[in-house]
């Protein structure tokens, strides 16, 4: 029996051989951006590539139409590994955080391990969970719920970025409704007689502000106004504004929900209103790490000569829902280059870094990097307990 060093050359030549049909895919959705729960073109074009390669692919999964699980079997029953796949975009912008990447560079890996192998030479099988809606839609929370997860022992997947990096944080997330209700009136001739509703989403705004310079470093909290009045000459009578509060811990999220609810209610009061602050009912929770998986894919990516880059000081977290996936199984989220240093996710500039050849670099490298990491998780009983063994501490 070849040996798991062979096997992994192996894949990373089916990698190679697949490097042409992935860019063009990536492409392909970076040019069709959709958004959340209506990626069907992008989860279309994934599914019939991985059926091409020979996976057996089931289609809307945990009750979602554009979720997807492929599978590549082993050669008998055993631990089943995830690699997951996102590919929706966001408003305006596209493809600004790279999911392109992210759905070609999780498809690559398992059509590599189909190609190279059929079946695993291992028990076990390793699945590609199409997990749509990461950008404000929590699908995997809801593909978690719907039990799109159960059996699997380990899941992984990478992110793209300005930089290489084996394990970031990422800050969990409430998000947060308040609407303010006032009193209409002439805004000319009588507006002593309204209360004005847009007041009180601005002393809101300031009371944040002001609540700033006693957060934790790490938290964040930031917001909209989604609606602020209807004409500029009626006191306006009703607005609305949604924000998203952050923070690495899970409790700490809860602290900073009290102290918004302070400052909204404070805001209500000065101003002669009401307020109503409804949460979103899923958290997105921080991201759990798992230094023994971490180990492997820095490992894999050292076999391929791929770098991972330092810290960057300047740069702060964001949030992904692989955290509440990371709370329930060892997970792993690295990030990989597609951008010159100091490039922003969500900006137009990263969206354009996205199909650049940088992004085929950075695309090849994590499809071989999560290929490798998932075999060497079925094909290795102890480290797969590693992972376990750290996860349960």
């Amino acid at each position: 029996m070849a040996t798991l060093d062979e096997l992994k050359t192996k894949i990373c030549g089916a990698v190679d051989a697949l490097a042409g049909e992935l860019e063009a895919i990536s492409h392909k959705i970076h040019a069709n951006p959709e958004l959340c729960f209506k990626e069907e073109k992008a989860a279309a074009w994934l599914t019939e590539f991985l059926e091409q390669k020979g996976l057996k692919v089931e289609r809307g999964i945990g009750g979602l139409p554009t979720a997807f699980r492929a599978t590549v079997p082993g050669s008998a029953p055993g631990p089943t590994i995830a690699i997951m796949a996102e590919y929706d975009a966001l408003p305006k912008i596209g493809h600004a955080c790279g999911h392109n990447v992210i759905a070609t560079s999780g498809a690559g890996a398992g059509a590599a391990l189909a190609v190279a192998f059929g079946t695993l030479p291992f028990a076990g099988a390793i699945h590609v969970i199409g997990t749509p809606a990461e950008e404000g839609g929590a699908g995997k929370v809801r593909l978690m719920n719907a039990g799109a997860f159960k059996g699997v022992e380990a899941a992984l997947m990478i992110h793209p970025r300005c930089g290489t990096r084996i394990w970031r944080p990422s800050l969990g997330i409430i998000k947060v409704n308040a609407e303010f209700h006032g009193k209409a009136a002439h805004a000319s001739s009588w507006p002593w007689r309204g209360a004005n509703a847009l007041n009180a989403v601005i002393q809101l705004f300031v009371g944040l502000d002001a609540m700033r310079q006693q957060l934790r470093p790490e938290a964040r909290v930031h917001g909209i106004i989604s609606h602020g009045g209807d004409q500029p000459n009626i006191i306006p009578e009703h607005t609305a504004a949604e924000f998203y509060l952050r923070s690495e811990s899970k409790a700490y999220l809860q602290e900073l929900f009290r102290r918004f609810e302070g400052c909204a209610q404070g805001a209500a009061t000065a101003t002669g209103c009401t307020v109503t602050i409804t949460t979103d009912p899923i958290v997105h929770d921080p991201l759990k790490p798992n230094v023994a998986m971490a180990a492997l894919f820095e490992k894999n990516l050292e076999r391929i000569d791929f770098p991972v880059d330092p810290e960057d000081p300047e740069a702060g977290y964001g949030s992904t829902d692989c955290g509440n996936v990371s709370q329930v199984i060892p997970t792993i989220h690295p990030y990989i280059r597609i951008s010159p240093d100091g490039v922003p996710g969500h900006s137009r500039e990263f969206a354009e870094w996205a199909k650049s050849p940088m992004a085929r670099t950075g695309l090849v490298a994590a499809a071989k990097a999560l290929a490798m990491t998932a075999l060497d998780l079925v094909a290795s009983p102890e480290e797969l307990k590693k992972a376990k063994e750290e996860f349960a501490r």
